[in-house]
């Protein structure tokens, strides 16, 4: 339904023309490529977007991931037949400061509605879940903070004032995206409005449930420190009063310092820590590495950046329940 379809830009063009074989990602609900339908045409960054997208479109919108399942949407770069699509949707739904590329390629882009899930909730530092207790360890690791977060400025892992972009693991915060992108959807596509709000109203309302189940199922937890990966969980941790400590940083291909490691072996021994979790998109080889020097478990704590056979579930739910039985199971609660 794009009306500017007709419109792309001379540049896009010649880039396509010798570039065109990028490959297409693949479309979260059609198979038919943005732009090319006529339905509401949306262009999400990776899985979270996309399935927001879906969730409120239903029938109305087509959706393109720019983010291929199992790609780790951190090291997305954009393609020139990608940057060619964006220019033909009618949204782009993306949550800046977490794929730098993406962040270039829509601001320069003449997408009639951008919609950033940065701007629709709050985001928070959790810079201390990388780094150890900032308290107690502040003095004897600084220099260690500081070079784990120029590496992320560096690559671009993380929001502006270092702020965690990763607010879809907080279903409270998710919700609130949701609203935001339920009511952009309605005012860019006002024939379908009504079908708009009544499908985030419903999305919203699983979301709530959902967190009435982490509150109710983390309840009885013995303990509330958790190692993972990277810091991806930090505002799930903060929302349910827990405790992230993280190998890496924002960013998780960033490898963990001696120093880094030796203070997680401390904190392991001193707050009961059970488990050290992996992700499925990016290595494990440390978080394996670390437990077995600490005599720990190891698991999967799935931070939801893309769902692959190899995910807990089928879509964001499915997986983020797996992601409480998981935390259950870790912290004693079960």
């Amino acid at each position: 339904m794009n009306v500017r379809r007709h419109h792309i830009s001379a540049v896009a063009l010649a880039a396509v023309t010798a570039l065109g074989l990028g490959t297409l990602t693949a479309c979260s609900s059609d198979s038919t490529a943005a732009g090319n339908s006529d339905k509401f045409d949306v262009v999400a960054s990776f899985y979270p977007m996309a399935f927001l997208a879906e969730q409120i479109g239903g029938e109305h919108v087509s959706v393109t991931s720019l983010t291929q399942p199992g790609q780790e949407p951190h090291d997305l770069e954009i393609s020139a037949k990608q940057t060619a699509q964006l220019q033909e949707s009618d949204a782009a739904l993306y949550l800046k400061g977490l794929q730098p590329t993406v962040d270039e390629a829509i601001g320069q882009s003449e997408v009639g509605t951008k919609i950033d899930a940065a701007t629709l909730t709050s985001l928070e530092s959790h810079a201390a879940e990388a780094g150890g207790h900032e308290d107690e360890h502040a003095d004897e690791h600084a220099d260690e903070h500081t070079d784990e977060h120029s590496a992320e400025e560096e690559h671009g892992h993380e929001h502006e004032d270092g702020q965690d972009p990763h607010v879809w693991l907080d279903p409270v915060k998710y919700a609130e995206v949701a609203e935001g992108v339920g009511k952009a959807f309605e005012k860019a596509d006002p024939d379908h409005a009504a079908d708009y709000k009544k499908n985030t109203e419903a999305l919203v309302g699983k979301l709530n449930a959902l967190d009435e189940k982490f509150e109710a199922g983390l309840a009885g937890k013995k303990n509330s420190v958790f190692i993972t990966t990277h810091a991806a969980f930090g505002h799930l941790a903060e929302r349910y009063g827990l405790t992230e400590e993280a190998i890496s940083g924002l960013d998780p291909e960033s490898e963990p310092s001696g120093a880094r490691v030796k203070e997680l072996q401390k904190t392991a021994k001193a707050d009961g820590v059970t488990t050290v979790f992996y992700e499925t998109l990016v290595s494990d080889e440390t978080a394996k590495t670390l437990a077995a020097d600490t005599g720990l478990k190891t698991d999967v704590l799935d931070p939801l950046e893309g769902i692959t056979d190899k995910s807990r579930g089928d879509d964001y739910f499915q997986v983020m329940e797996a992601n409480l039985e998981a935390l259950q199971t870790a912290l004693g609660a079960k």
